[in-house]
């Protein structure tokens, strides 16, 4: 069992915030291990033009490159929201711990029905992180929850 840390979500809020101050999507992510955060990232998608360049995976090649290896077997990924499936997969397959997550999907789902609009429209495909780590092999733990309302208050209005 993952023991969660408010320092390192409080890390990937700061990545959020940069997102925003970038005209990103606000989101942010690092990556722990031996309790060291060992890369960050914010969200890149619309400054680099290029929509896989989510906060997640971001991070995930930051960390591979940082410790030089192929595998995160020993780290945990803080997220400010939870991982799409894509960035889920992507945990699976770099064989994540754990992944610890604020605001969960449905919360961004939910707050674009008020608030969409056609500059941040954010475009989701309605499969869980739980959902897509139960399918994967090695199963990587996730936590959701953790600081969520502050996570929530960070997506764009």
């Amino acid at each position: 069992m993952i023991e969660t840390r408010e320092t390192y979500m409080r890390a990937a809020i700061e990545e959020a915030l940069k997102a925003r101050r970038n005209n990103d999507y606000s989101i942010g992510a690092v990556v722990v291990r031996d309790n060291e955060i060992i890369a960050r990232s914010p969200n890149v998608t619309r400054s680099m033009s290029d929509p896989t360049q989510h906060a997640e995976i971001e991070v995930i090649r930051k960390a591979l490159k940082n410790i030089g290896q192929r595998f995160l077997e020993d780290c945990i990924l803080y997220t400010t929201h939870e991982p799409c499936p894509m960035c889920t997969t992507a945990a699976v397959w770099v064989k994540l711990r754990g992944i610890v997550f604020g605001a969960r999907l449905s919360d961004i789902v939910d707050y674009g029905s008020v608030y969409r609009n056609n500059k941040w429209v954010w475009r989701t495909v309605h499969i869980t992180a739980a959902e897509v780590a139960a399918k994967g092999n090695p199963k990587v733990e996730i936590i959701g929850d953790f600081l969520r309302e502050e996570c929530k208050n960070l997506f764009h209005s």
